[in-house]
């Protein structure tokens, strides 16, 4: 993000914020709560592993946390349901960073492929640990306090939240690219033995990097569970969050700020949509088993990417039509 684009931000922000006021139908707003809540794990994901190179394929852990912290904050402190459990929601991403970081001293301490599975396995192990656990309710889930509000205008409070969130994650993963810490996470992902030789801390750089990225995470595992009401283990820790939010980045551009943004609007909203009119909860997954081959066939780098270098190669064949036409202007005079 520069300056000679921050008016295509704050044009989309506009329209993002004026989105609710416009479409009031319960329909498309839960279809945007949705869309915003998983755009925003797709720029904290990327944010690490789309910088670092390091593919995490377990940030469900810090989702699931998020939304059992908001879970057990209401239940364990009677707060009614309503506005002061948004209160918690920040409090839910600083228990992903906090459960982040022992996660990350030890997955980090390996390359980037063991790394992958390593994140796999400490997410099952959260999963079947909620599902077992007493204080979690068990496979019967947690359901919080029912929220008052009636009518079209039950969505506008948690499409608000969702877009803050998705604003301040937009917000600190900017600024994570453009800083020092940042061009080190390029530079583990470019050649991470030279970036040590260089003087790199490494280690530090890569698990900040990781607890970074589970905060906004956790507080869209909070969003979600006040939205829903009740949640479950196998919903909140579920493996097809992790491949999905991955999905997301890839197809919109690995390791560039708006190519998370496009494919979390692009896929959550196509899936969303898939469900809730053809009542098929897996036909969202055809969808994204058919993006991922065309991705990988024709666009590995993501559509960002993709567009970037069309329409580079198209502005490089019109400047020698235009030096061309130049010359034999020149000459006729």
């Amino acid at each position: 993000m520069n300056v000679k684009q921050l008016p295509w931000w704050a044009t989309a922000l506009v329209v993002f914020a004026a989105f609710p006021l416009v479409v009031t139908n319960p329909f498309w707003t839960t279809i945007a709560i949705f869309a915003l809540i998983y755009m925003s794990c797709a720029t904290s994901w990327n944010m690490f592993s789309g910088y670092s190179g390091y593919v995490s394929l377990g940030s469900a852990i810090f989702y699931g946390c998020g939304a059992y912290t908001m879970a057990l904050g209401s239940i364990h402190w009677h707060i009614p349901g309503g506005a002061e459990q948004f209160w918690l929601v920040p409090l839910s991403g600083l228990v992903a960073m906090v459960i982040a970081v022992p996660l990350g001293a030890v997955a980090l301490r390996v390359r980037r492929h063991t790394f992958v599975v390593i994140t796999i396995a400490f997410f099952f192990v959260f999963q079947l640990a909620a599902i077992n656990a007493n204080f979690t309710g068990g496979p019967a889930g947690l359901s919080l306090a029912l929220i008052p509000w009636q009518g079209n205008s039950f969505n506008t409070p948690f499409y608000y939240v969702g877009l803050a969130i998705l604003v301040f994650a937009v917000i600190l993963s900017a600024l994570v690219r453009r800083s020092r810490f940042g061009l080190q996470l390029l530079a583990i992902r470019d050649d991470e033995d030279r970036a040590l030789g260089l003087g790199v801390k490494v280690k530090a750089v890569k698990l900040t990097g990781y607890t970074l990225s589970a905060f906004t995470v956790g507080m869209c595992g909070a969003l979600y569970a006040m939205f829903i009401g009740q949640i479950y283990p196998q919903f909140v820790f579920d493996p097809v969050f992790d491949v999905t939010v991955a999905l997301m980045a890839f197809l919109g551009g690995f390791g560039t700020l708006l190519g998370p943004l496009l494919g979390g609007l692009i896929l959550e909203s196509s899936q969303q949509y898939l469900t809730v009119t053809y009542s098929n909860g897996s036909l969202y997954l055809i969808l994204f088993g058919a993006l991922f081959l065309v991705v990988v066939l024709f666009m590995p780098q993501g559509i960002v990417v993709k567009v970037k270098e069309m329409w580079a190669k198209h502005q490089l064949n019109k400047t020698p039509q235009l030096e061309g036409s130049t010359l034999a202007g020149s000459q006729k005079v």
